[in-house]
């Protein structure tokens, strides 16, 4: 006949069972908790990428706009010579837009980290994000930085044949060719990562809210620094007076 346990092997027992069932607990729910946390830190990464691509979008397509303004510009000065001195200056906000630079902090953040890699876990995506900043780099280069060295190298407000050779035709073709293998690539990964337009509007907005929020705090900082320049300015023309009537008593 098999003995019974005694009351202090059971209580060993329970403790032992409660003792196991605690650590599998504990390291379980560790376990859900950081994989939460990563799924959180790969979709944001995910849409701070998204969103950048969408700015980067917005500011080639108003450059591009410009562009096709100044190429139209150009082409009616090429029509009608006579309209030289009414359309020169038709291709100023191209002129401005050349002068413009893409904000490259979510890029540096992208390629900097091998943290972000491991964190988006996924190479198509990667290898799609690193294409996306490629071509905007060669835009810069081949479009913008190209457009602004000829216009500033040119003398098209004083001749009309400097006007005819800016060829803007050419950077028309380009930007548009640029922008649609940007926009192509942008869906692309917004299908891969299935990220639906609703999700990606409403991270807009918010990112804009927090940007106005800062946008009014630098702006407010720049209003104490102007006051506080100006104060010195007044400060040293009152001392400026004060010298110059002491002299003449």
């Amino acid at each position: 006949m098999k003995e019974k346990p005694s009351s202090d092997t059971k209580q060993f027992l329970l403790t032992l069972l409660a003792t196991t069932f605690s650590i599998i607990l504990t390291f379980g729910t560790s376990a859900i908790i950081d994989r939460r946390h990563k799924a959180a830190a790969k979709k944001e990464m995910v849409m701070m990428i998204l969103y950048d691509f969408d700015k980067t979008i917005e500011q080639v397509q108003e450059a591009e706009s410009a562009i096709h303004q100044a190429k139209e510009a150009e082409l009616e000065v090429a029509r009608h010579p006579e309209y030289y001195d009414s359309l020169r200056f038709h291709i100023m906000p191209a002129v401005k837009v050349a002068s413009e630079e893409f904000s490259e902090t979510t890029e540096n953040i992208f390629s900097s980290n091998i943290e972000t890699f491991n964190t988006l876990g996924n190479v198509n995506f990667v290898h799609e994000v690193s294409s996306f900043y490629s071509m905007r780099r060669s835009y810069q280069q081949q479009v913008l930085d190209e457009l602004k060295k000829e216009v500033l190298g040119s003398e098209y407000a004083q001749y009309i044949e400097s006007f005819l050779d800016l060829g803007f035709p050419m950077y028309y073709f380009t930007s548009y060719a640029f922008l649609k293998s940007l926009q192509t690539t942008r869906n692309r990964c917004m299908q891969m990562m299935k990220v639906s337009e609703e999700e990606l509007k409403e991270f807009s907005q918010m990112r804009s809210v927090n940007n106005e929020h800062g946008e009014e705090g630098t702006s407010s900082q720049q209003m104490l620094l102007e006051m506080v320049e100006d104060d010195e300015i007044i400060r040293q023309a009152k001392e400026k007076l004060e010298q110059n009537h002491y002299h003449q008593k």
